[in-house]
């Protein structure tokens, strides 16, 4: 399976910010229900970090009062692991596995972002196609043939 089947929900969880953007409305964002992750782009759209509740909640235990006025660029992570579409979803799986990341964006060949995939939707993906197989197999042994 395809990193690609996962567009349609990893599209509706890609929340964006100019990197010239103020952390405050980051965390406005990321306050949100179901937003983790906000990726950052330039002017042109081109991903340029990604900014996460934990690192809002970092910046801010260092402020006083209302003097947060750092900007997303200050303290964004900068070197993105991403996916793309064409990947296959077990391989994008063993690196947030490994790198014990939530959530991962996914980008086209520019890294313009197209949408951020979660660690569960690519378990249920996971987890899908392997009860698919499974049913095929035994469809198989048990003389059914194939659906």
């Amino acid at each position: 399976m395809l990193v690609s089947a996962t567009l349609p929900v990893a599209r509706k969880r890609l929340v964006t910010l100019v990197v010239g953007s103020p952390v405050i409305e980051a965390a406005r964002l990321l306050s949100m229900p179901d937003t983790h992750l906000v990726v950052i782009c330039d002017a042109g759209g081109i991903m340029s970090g990604v900014l996460t509740k934990a690192d809002v909640v970092r910046q801010i235990s260092h402020c006083t009062g209302c003097s947060c006025t750092e900007g997303v660029a200050d303290i964004m992570t900068r070197e993105v692991v991403k996916c793309r579409p064409e990947d296959r979803l077990r391989s994008v799986w063993d690196v947030m596995k490994d790198r014990a990341l939530k959530q991962i964006p996914i980008s086209d060949g520019q890294s313009r972002p197209l949408g951020v995939l979660y660690a569960n939707d690519a378990l249920q993906w996971l987890l899908s196609e392997a009860e698919h197989k499974e049913d095929l197999l035994r469809d198989y042994v048990m003389g059914v043939g194939y659906r």
